[in-house]
């Protein structure tokens, strides 16, 4: 869950949405489809406190899961707070690099008060769009989706838009909840299906319990498809 600022946003999207995810400004979604699900509600910039996550060892079990080492070039989506950059950038450490976004402006720049106060030389904090990531291409090496993304209200542009900014060999990294993404989660099975419709393939999944739900990793695999071509999922 992100900045309850997102509402200004993202809220009539949220509320429109029924069973089948539509809304009226679906006409205006380009030539992507429409998600065929609900879209939850941001209510908070925060999953839960730093300190609560922490004596669980979340952060650490997601990276080594992960395989966050040195050096790695990290984007962590939706990063809120800060809570996954400010410990990506201790794991990457001076030679990596961490890449902070966030959609809403006053987030962002809270965020960017705290890394340069912790002097975090290693991060950068970048303005997004709740469709496009705006990521440099080839730049990633993992890409963190941590309980945001059943907040995304056009998951196939989003995953689309994401794709290009991935370095070979680099993956996407989900951390969500098992549930109806109107109760804030995503079940795994739609979110392989969405993640597939963009030409991702899943390579792990493993249940997370000390990160409220479970983890699942994706690469891209071959061409990109043209925006008209992708089909929702109807799970």
């Amino acid at each position: 869950m992100r900045a309850a600022a997102l509402l200004a946003l993202m809220l009539l999207a949220a509320c429109k949405a029924g069973v089948g995810g539509a809304t009226d400004a679906d006409a205006d979604a380009g030539p992507f489809p429409a998600a065929d699900r609900p879209v939850a509600p941001i209510v908070s910039d925060r999953w839960s406190t730093e300190e609560a996550r922490d004596r669980l060892n979340e952060a650490e079990e997601v990276m080594n899961r992960a395989t966050i080492s040195r050096g790695m070039t990290v984007a962590d989506i939706g990063a809120g707070e800060g809570y996954y950059t400010i410990r990506l950038a201790a794991r990457v450490g001076p030679q990596g690099r961490v890449l902070a976004q966030d959609v809403v402006p006053a987030v962002r720049d809270a965020l960017a008060e705290r890394a340069n106060r912790e002097r975090l030389d290693n991060v950068s904090v970048k303005l997004g769009e709740p469709a496009d990531p705006m990521l440099p291409e080839s730049s990633f090496d993992r890409i963190l989706l941590v309980h945001m993304y059943h907040e995304i209200s056009a998951p196939y542009e989003f995953l689309w838009r994401l794709r290009p900014a991935l370095r070979p060999g680099g993956r996407v990294v989900v951390v969500d909840a098992d549930r109806p993404t109107d109760q804030h989660g995503t079940p795994p099975a739609l979110l392989d299906c969405e993640f597939a419709a963009v030409g991702y393939r899943r390579v792990e999944r493993q249940t997370m319990p000390s990160a409220g739900g479970y983890l699942a990793i994706y690469e891209a695999v071959g061409p990109r498809p043209e925006p008209e071509a992708i089909r929702a999922c109807h799970i």
